[in-house]
């Protein structure tokens, strides 16, 4: 636990920057997010801790639908601004796959390659919007996500969206369940709406 935040413990250096620029301030999803974070609330949470170092990678898929041409630059720079908030962070670079949905894992290549500088210890925690980033397969997150907490210097997920952290403790307990959310009945928040504006995921 000293490598955590338990919610409604975080005071001064502790709390973990905010994330919150990748939402749409009018997006058709904040109804549904609220409601996800209102029920996280009611669980035992936990987050990475800013005091410690972390070698700190962004995964992002990016589907351009956006008449801004610098775009994903400048969410670049607003992820690069909230990591460097925690001077114990590391940042280790940005992992960028195109495309409207999730492909397969294996056929993911900036994907399998951060998997890769993962196992390598370049990497030990991976930030990204949303579960569905990665795949929407319930069953691949978990496996991935299993495999990552089992390495010598075990690697861990914090997903935007859902606030969830694949490190925290109370998914420790057994590294071989086969579902690493918080309750059977959880499912991947909604697609956005494409239409609405250029995304950094499906």
């Amino acid at each position: 636990m000293s490598d955590l935040i338990e919610k409604g413990e975080e005071t001064g250096l502790d709390i973990m920057p905010s994330f919150d620029f990748v939402f749409e301030k009018e997006s058709e999803q904040q109804t549904q997010l609220a409601e996800h974070r209102a029920w996280l609330k009611s669980i035992k949470h936990e987050r990475p801790l800013p005091k410690r170092h972390f070698k700190v990678a962004v995964y992002i898929r990016y589907f351009n639908q956006t008449k801004y041409d610098n775009y994903l630059a400048f969410h670049k720079q607003q992820f690069i601004d909230t990591i460097g908030l925690c001077p114990n962070w590391e940042f280790a670079g940005f992992y960028v796959d195109e495309g409207a949905t999730a492909p397969n894992m294996e056929t993911a290549e900036a994907w399998s390659k951060l998997l890769q500088d993962c196992y390598d210890g370049k990497v030990d925690l991976i930030i990204t919007q949303k579960v569905s980033n990665v795949s929407k397969k319930l069953s691949e997150i978990s496996f991935c996500s299993r495999i990552l907490a089992t390495l010598e210097k075990p690697v861990g997920i914090y997903f935007i969206s859902e606030d969830i952290y694949t490190l925290a403790s109370y998914y420790q307990d057994d590294l071989k369940d086969p579902c690493f959310l918080p309750a059977p009945d959880w499912q991947v928040l909604p697609d956005d709406n494409s239409e609405v504006r250029g995304m950094l995921h499906d």
